[in-house]
């Protein structure tokens, strides 16, 4: 079994209030999305069509992709309406001092 292998991936005064921002981690389009107080990690490039989810909506715990308004649970990743079916890829996150972390193994 391989090691966690948790990536830096923003300071903590960049992360947006209730809302999704994309960042670049080893290559990966990963959206970074608030709620609340809770930070959640997704890919960001929705499983339906080739689009970018930090550039569509998030409701609560839904993002809605901006291409064709799929919905998905940033918490799980499980789609939430069509067009979408297939889920997102999630990562954990974990905020350690000033700096947010990316499990991507």
């Amino acid at each position: 079994m391989s090691e966690p292998h948790w990536v830096e991936s923003l300071p903590v005064e960049q992360l947006p209030k209730d809302d999704i921002t994309g960042v670049s981690i080893e290559g990966r389009e990963i959206a970074i999305c608030t709620v609340g107080e809770a930070v959640y990690a997704t890919d960001n490039l929705c499983t339906h069509g080739n689009a970018r989810l930090c550039d569509g909506f998030l409701d609560g715990h839904e993002v809605e992709c901006p291409l064709h308004q799929g919905k998905f649970d940033v918490r799980s990743g499980q789609p939430l309406c069509e067009p979408v079916s297939k889920p997102l890829r999630t990562y954990q996150v974990k905020i350690e001092g000033a700096r947010v972390w990316v499990r991507l193994k």
